[in-house]
Formats: structure tokens, sequence, C-alpha cells
């Protein structure tokens, strides 16, 4: 399978590995942006919201004869239509490990390519449900995986994920920060 190589607008080892997997040529460049959006956005949209940001700074400091696809990704965690975001340090990662606790969240991946003008842009929902996890389950994951770059303050690819979920209601690798199928059906079709 052969594609023109893409920039990942993402420094997240997990969307590099995800690509790697798919077999994916790219080069990452990334550029500090604002992840702020208005309150009144659906949730579906905020991180493609974020993710359109990421790609538009890409954007403007390639050279025009770049004709590169520009791949940016964010990923929220949703509880009661409340995003969860990143924590800001242990204490913040205990206590919303506690609030996903035997409930049931979204986790919306929002995926931007972008090339010029072009723009293609979905978002993915998967549903995740924990099992009830004691306080001793959340420090330990918590004190050994410090999952302070994380929405969600988990990785369903780690310990947790292991012993702590349920069931998931959707693609796997969204969970991890890309629906890497999706990206990679929608490269075929626009690179095609």
């Amino acid at each position: 399978m052969t594609q023109s190589p893409i920039i990942l607008a993402s420094q997240s080892p997990r969307r590099k590995m995800l690509l790697e997997w798919a077999e994916i040529s790219f080069e990452v460049i990334v550029q500090a942006t604002d992840e702020s959006f208005p309150a009144s956005m659906a949730m579906e949209e905020v991180p493609v919201h974020i993710a359109r940001n990421k790609a538009k700074v890409i954007r403007e400091q390639l050279s025009v004869d770049d004709q590169r696809w520009i791949l940016a990704a964010d990923t929220i965690v949703v509880l009661n239509n409340e995003v969860i975001g990143k924590p800001v340090d242990r204490n913040d990662a205990i206590q919303i490990l506690q609030r996903l606790s035997g409930q049931t969240h979204r986790v919306i991946t929002g995926v931007v390519l972008m090339k010029g003008a072009e723009e293609h842009a979905f978002s993915d929902v998967t549903e995740v449900v924990f099992h009830p996890l004691t306080e001793e389950q959340i420090i330990f994951y918590v004190d050994k995986y410090q999952p302070y770059d994380k929405a969600g303050a988990y990785a369903i690819q780690e310990w947790i994920g292991v012993v702590g979920i349920h069931s998931i209601k959707g693609d796997f690798y969204n969970v991890m920060g890309l629906p890497v199928s999706r990206v990679v059906q929608l490269l075929e079709r626009i690179q095609s």
C-alpha cells in the first residue's frame, strides 16, 4: 500500500504508533495551539474544532508548494455532557477516575485532514463502561502510570484498561486517540 507522506500535527506517542501500525508515512510537526472552544459548541464538534486549529497553525508554517496532507486530531472524554480534560495533578487524576468508576462515558476524537484550502473533518465516538474501581486500584494506577497527559486521566491500553473496563462500544483505537481505520479509508479516498 503506497500513499503520499503526510504531516502529523500531534506529538502523541499513541497516534504516532497507530500510524506506524497502519504503515502510513508521516513527519511530525507540532506547534502549541489554543485548545479552548465555545461553551455552546456541540460535544462532537469540540475535538474537531481543536484539531482544525492545530492543522491551521501547521498549514501557515508550510511553504505554498508543500502538497502534503496535514493530519490533526484531538480527543476528549465526556461524562454526563461535561468535558473531562487532562488532569492537572495527582489529586485531580484520582478524582477524575473516581467519577468515571462504574460509569459510562464517551470518548470523542475529532480528526481533520487539511491541504491548502481543502479540508476533510469528522468525529468518532466510542462509549466506554468502567467497572466500579476501588480507591486502591485508582491510586495504584495514577502513581504507577502518571496519566497526566491523557484526557480522562487514563489510557485504555494500560493497566487500568485491562482490569477496569467492562466494555466498549465503538472503535478501540479511537479511545487510544485516533480512529485509524477511518483515517486510512479517508486518505485512500482523497489521495486516489
